[in-house]
């Protein structure tokens, strides 16, 4: 397996890949989280054209997709009922979408972002109960509640490069 920079010959089969991960999420009790057409292709199109979007690739298939940036994310500037473990640069991620019929790709992708920066910030649903235990067996510790544009909460989770696993 290995990671490269999305195109936009990649974008239709991004999208495809989103919309089974929804599938997935609404199958695990999560259908609210990517609602109204989130994420959709413009989105994914802008972080492709800002070299953002990545893929997880096996074997010529992809696998995997996310948005990936060392970047102040502006909804991380508040946090509520807790706080983040340092105010050092970070990596985001945003939008981890795995095929349904793969294991431990969600691990890969994270432990490849923490490789680039050492110090990663995450936000997920409260409902997002796989992102979660996905979160929680890399490494990643719970520091409190953002809120995101449209003013919903999401939980936030950082990790550093010192955090063992």
């Amino acid at each position: 397996m290995n990671i490269t920079q999305a195109t936009l010959a990649d974008l239709k089969q991004i999208m495809r890949l989103y919309e089974q991960a929804k599938v997935f999420m609404a199958a695990n009790g999560n259908g609210g989280q990517w609602a109204e057409g989130y994420p959709q292709r413009e989105l994914i199109a802008a972080g492709i054209d800002q070299g953002k979007c990545y893929l997880c690739v096996d074997e010529y298939e992809i696998i995997a997709t996310f948005y990936f940036a060392v970047e102040p994310e502006p909804t991380y500037k508040r946090i509520d009922a807790g706080q983040w473990l340092n105010e050092a640069p970070y990596g985001v991620l945003h939008r981890l979408a795995v095929h349904s019929d793969k294991r431990g790709i969600a691990g890969f992708c994270l432990n490849w972002c923490m490789a680039q920066c050492g110090n990663m910030r995450i936000d997920t649903h409260r409902n997002n109960l796989p992102m979660r235990r996905v979160l929680e067996k890399n490494g990643y510790q719970y520091c409190g509640i953002i809120y995101v544009r449209d003013g919903s909460e999401r939980l936030a989770f950082q990790k550093l490069a010192d955090s063992s696993v």
